[in-house]
């Protein structure tokens, strides 16, 4: 067997053992909540929806599955995908373990972004907070890439090192900016649905968001697994990677724009989530290790059901009340990225 006929089996093995188990999380996410529903009803809403079965289904319950909880579910695998991989090809580009979505500015931008058409009243009501976060989103990262570029007079050594300082610093303006909007004009009602948003709010997710989240999380990762073996290459340095005939620059750009416009979409969608672009690609890599062509894959599959159960803690874990999902994750991935920290401490000894 040729070597690019072993690698498309290993990938059409790997999509049949990954695909039950994200169809898995998915009716997981439709079926657990406050109120749990069978799994035989979560097919027949799904077979009447989709095939025109015209199955015996109670409204309150289909409108339950179809309308709350299956698009919830689908954004929830979407972003959590495409945030670990965005963390996957971050901490390759950075060559930093701790790099992830949000180095680049992009949450405190859509927080910018977010306040100033919903307190600030920019656009004249016109425009969704959707809306603003997005366009807050790439307002930061396009701030970062110009102080960056500024800041590369030293050369392709330094890059890492620039974008890294550049993105802290976006980070500081825009959120200080999001503090002064919230200061000046939000009243407490504003104020705590604001923060409620930012800290990862799912509850508003619908049906168009799914037609959104999901088909731009599957052309990010297409795209970032095209570049596997630059990632491969990049994490032995840039001039590694130039010597292996990688287009080191076009990489760049391309890798960065694509983890930059997916985090801003997703970002925009459900607010901030912290730690699944930090703690997944790690988790991903003890379990296929370091190589980017099996790594992409483990990632996303690992981020969309993570997410997915976060999720699903989020709606269960408080009687009557839905946390952020934010919350949900910072609890779990605080403590794993702690024994993260330590087993690769002691591994390096």
């Amino acid at each position: 067997m040729s070597a690019a006929a072993a690698i498309t089996w290993q990938g059409l093995k790997g999509a049949c053992l990954a695909l039950p188990v994200l169809i898995a999380a998915v009716l997981a996410g439709a079926m657990i909540g406050e109120t749990p529903l069978a799994p035989d009803l979560v097919l027949s809403v799904l077979a009447n929806k989709l095939a025109g079965a015209g199955l015996p289904v109670d409204p309150v319950d289909q409108g339950i599955i179809w309308s709350y909880r299956l698009p919830r579910a689908l954004v929830a695998g979407a972003c959590g995908a495409a945030l670990a991989v965005a963390g996957v090809v971050l901490q390759a580009l950075l060559r930093n373990a701790l790099a992830d979505p949000y180095i680049l500015g992009i949450s405190a931008g859509a927080s910018t972004g977010a306040v100033a058409v919903t307190i600030a009243g920019l656009g004249g009501g016109a425009l969704s907070l959707s809306f603003g976060a997005f366009n807050g989103a790439l307002l930061a990262f396009g701030f970062v890439a110009i102080l960056a570029r500024a800041a590369g007079a030293g050369g392709s050594r330094a890059a890492a090192a620039q974008i890294v300082l550049a993105g802290i610093a976006g980070s500081q303006l825009f959120n200080a900016l999001t503090a002064f909007i919230i200061a000046k004009s939000a009243n407490a009602d504003q104020a705590r649905g604001i923060m409620f948003w930012l800290m990862g709010n799912m509850s508003g997710v619908r049906w168009p968001d799914v037609w959104l989240a999901v088909p731009l999380a599957l052309a990010g990762w297409v795209i970032c697994r095209f570049h596997a073996r630059a990632l491969d290459a990049f994490t032995f340095g840039t001039d590694s990677a130039a010597s292996l005939g990688i287009p080191v620059r076009r990489a760049q750009v391309i890798l960065i724009c694509a983890t930059a416009l997916t985090t801003a979409v997703m970002v925009s969608i459900v607010g901030s989530i912290g730690f699944v672009g930090l703690v997944i690609p790690h988790a991903a890599r003890f379990l296929v290790g370091p190589g980017h062509r099996k790594l992409m894959p483990a990632a996303a599959l690992t981020g969309a059901v993570f997410l997915i159960g976060a999720d699903i803690v989020s709606r269960i874990i408080i009687p009557g009340q839905v946390l952020p999902i934010g919350v949900v994750t910072a609890l779990i991935g605080a403590p794993s990225f702690a024994v993260i920290l330590v087993r690769g401490r002691r591994a390096a000894r």
